[in-house]
């Protein structure tokens, strides 16, 4: 067969969709990314907010239509959202062929072999018991992958499903990490990104106690330039851990910590653990151990109980704080969670207005940062030349794929994708860089 695949979502649910292309691959079938033609489209799907919602539904809706036309032959949709919504998907989608739960995406051969045959396959395994080792068919450009170093999360925020879709938290050992990342170094990888719902956690449902230092410490005896941390807790993130980065030249200073918010009755709220005060300890303390520290962080905006001085005082963080990367978010009032079910809910539209106020107001902090970049020397990704603003584009370590800004550069020759050079940084466009290599 001809099966497609389509990944909707965060890097974590592509390293699923890479494991079932490759389980796929090992069967006999062919592999494409354009379900226009194929015999069977697997659409890995996010079901995490209302949004993400939306988006998997229009994507199903798109592959029925090509159904419709006898362009495509089955369809099956496997993640988040068959999880959350099993008999809603069967019961209002018959476009859909066939479902796979988040615990069965091991079982994706035989889900395509039961749709041929004309059954309707609907795979739930344990959540909290996944194979998460295995062969991957990397989609990332050669030069960059990632690594997920656990399953699930055991954090409980009163807004988030995810538990209930991922499961408990598990860590892989340490020896199929090592082994894994010794294949993509072997392939060429030069930047590893390692993530999982939480990091700061590795090893302790495993080897009881803390073990991402040491993880760290192993995958930088490994030939990649740049090791990029996704997803560290704020009250995991302990002084060893923060020794082992800054210790570490391939580590990167970039660091992903979700706060959501700043006010202490907000993040009581939302269960999660740490106070202001705590984190901007943090933040200080981060800032003064490594040198040219870019941090990355999630904010929420519109929790149930968050009045005007909350608000007020989560904008006066981000001005202080001086942040410079931040995803900002419209609380969703996911139904299953403590959140959907508190008093005091937050009118969509104030909340709406909210993340609009956040947002310009983090994107003066990011333009204050670009401009203060100007006349610096940075090291530079390539990831190839951009034909639409006629020069080369890449990636300076303040930049992760898909979230962050880019670096677009003149040079003097051709720059090939996965080089790293050192660009002069001479201006900024929209948000991004602009520069000239230095040859």
């Amino acid at each position: 067969m001809k099966v497609a695949f389509i990944s909707l979502g965060c890097a974590k649910n592509l390293v699923n969709t890479e494991q079932m292309m490759a389980l796929v691959r090992q069967a006999g079938h062919a592999i494409t990314a354009d379900p226009e033609g194929a015999d069977v489209a697997v659409l890995n799907t996010c079901g995490f907010i209302e949004s993400a919602k939306s988006e998997a539904i229009q994507h199903i809706l798109e592959l029925a239509a090509l159904k419709e036309q006898g362009k495509l032959s089955r369809l099956l949709v496997a993640g988040c959202l068959t999880q959350r919504y099993r008999d809603e998907i069967l019961e209002e989608l018959p476009e859909v062929d066939g479902i796979l739960g988040t615990g069965s995406y091991t079982d994706v051969v035989s889900a395509l072999d039961a749709m041929m045959e004309g059954d309707v396959p609907t795979y739930f395994g344990d959540i909290h018991h996944t194979v998460e080792d295995g062969a991957r068919v990397v989609t990332t450009p050669s030069y960059t992958a990632y690594l997920k170093i656990a399953e699930g999360c055991d954090n409980r925020c009163a807004y988030c499903v995810i538990p209930s879709l991922r499961g408990r938290y598990r860590s892989r050992t340490m020896e199929s990490l090592l082994e894994e990342a010794q294949k993509l170094a072997d392939d060429g990888v030069q930047e590893l990104i390692i993530i999982a719902q939480d990091i700061t956690r590795y090893g302790t449902d495993l080897y009881h106690k803390r073990m991402l230092g040491e993880l760290l410490t192993k995958l930088c005896r490994l030939p990649f330039h740049w090791i990029r941390l996704h997803y560290l807790y704020p009250d995991e993130l302990d002084d060893a851990l923060i020794d082992v980065i800054a210790r570490e030249h391939k580590i990167l200073p970039y660091i992903d910590i979700p706060l959501q918010h700043i006010n202490d009755q907000i993040l009581k709220a939302m269960n999660r653990r740490s106070t202001k005060a705590e984190i901007l300890a943090l933040l200080t303390k981060l800032r003064n151990r490594l040198p040219g520290l870019v941090l990355r962080t999630s904010l929420i905006c519109g929790l149930p109980g968050e009045t005007e001085e909350a608000f007020e005082e989560l904008c006066q963080f981000l001005r202080e704080s001086k942040i410079e990367r931040a995803g900002i978010f419209q609380f969703s009032p996911e139904e299953g969670t403590p959140a959907a079910e508190m008093p005091n809910q937050v009118d969509p539209d104030v909340a709406k207005r909210r993340v609009e106020l956040l947002v310009e107001l983090q994107s003066r902090v990011m333009d204050d940062w670009n401009e203060s970049r100007l006349g610096e020397t940075l090291e530079v990704l390539c990831e190839g030349f951009d034909p639409d603003m006629g020069c080369f584009v890449g990636r300076s370590y303040a930049d992760s794929p898909d979230v962050d800004g880019k670096v677009y550069f003149t040079a003097g020759g051709m720059v090939p994708a996965g080089t790293f050079i050192n660009v002069r940084i001479t201006g900024t466009s929209d948000g991004d860089l602009t520069g000239e290599i230095e040859e």
